[in-house]
C-alpha cells in the first residue's frame, strides 16, 4: 500500500471526512513522525511499533554489481520495531495470508532479478 492508497481508504472508511482533508491528516502524523526522528527523538504508538534512528559507523562496503570495495560513510538511520501486538497480528496463522505472502515474495523476488 502506498499512501495515496492509505489516504483513499481512510477516505472510504470516513465518507464525514473530505479526501483533502484526510491526505493533509495523514500528510501531517508523516511530518510529525519525521521531525521528531530528525531530533533524535523515538515516536511509540502502542499497539503499532517504535520508530528510532540508529547510529551506523563508517565501513567497507562492497559493490554488488562490480565486487568493488567502497567506503560508506557514517549515518543514522530510521528504525522501526514492531510493537507485541503488532508481531501478534501478523503472525497469527491463516489460510489465506500465507500463501498470499507467498505469492508476493516470488513476485518481488522476480522484480529484483
Amino acid at each position: 500500500m502506498i499512501k495515496s492508497e492509505l489516504v483513499q481508504q481512510l477516505a472510504a472508511e470516513n465518507p464525514h471526512l473530505f479526501m483533502k482533508d484526510v491526505e493533509k491528516l495523514v500528510s501531517a502524523i508523516f511530518d510529525h513522525i519525521s521531525t521528531a526522528l530528525e531530533q533524535g527523538d523515538r515516536v511509540e504508538l502502542r499497539g503499532f511499533g517504535t520508530f528510532s534512528v540508529k547510529y551506523r559507523e563508517a565501513r567497507t562496503g562492497r559493490n554488488p554489481r562490480t565486487g568493488e570495495s567502497v567506503e560508506v560513510e557514517e549515518k543514522w538511520v530510521p528504525f522501526f520495531k514492531a510493537g507485541k501486538e503488532m508481531r501478534e497480528r501478523l503472525n497469527k496463522k491463516t489460510d489465506l495470508v500465507a500463501p498470499m505472502m507467498a505469492q508476493q515474495d516470488v513476485a518481488r523476488h522476480a522484480e529484483s532479478r
